[in-house]
């Protein structure tokens, strides 16, 4: 039995999908797959209990730079406000 039948936020209804979930741990982020129940209405997500014992654990190896066992997958970069500020300026000419 699933622990709400709807959402718990705007009590629209849930259907189950496959999401993409982006966990940070200290410098590192990971992308993950998985099963939840997204609400129809609003977005909010909800995952299973064993799920989010899977993200505390990934989260936690993140933290601790264990990711020989992850696959690489591009790079991240910071942007900041002055470059979002020329691309506004560029966008708007």
């Amino acid at each position: 039995m699933k622990p709400f039948d709807r959402c718990p936020i705007c009590n629209g209804k849930l259907v189950e999908k496959e999401v993409e979930k982006l966990l940070k741990g200290g410098v590192h982020t990971a992308v993950l797959t998985v099963r939840a129940e997204v609400c129809l209405r609003c977005g909010e997500r909800l995952y299973a209990s064993d799920t989010v014992k899977r993200f505390e654990q990934i989260r936690h190896k993140l933290e601790l730079q264990q990711v020989g066992e992850f696959q690489p997958l591009g790079q991240s970069f910071t942007v900041e406000q002055e470059v979002l500020d020329a691309i506004d300026e560029a966008t708007t000419l």
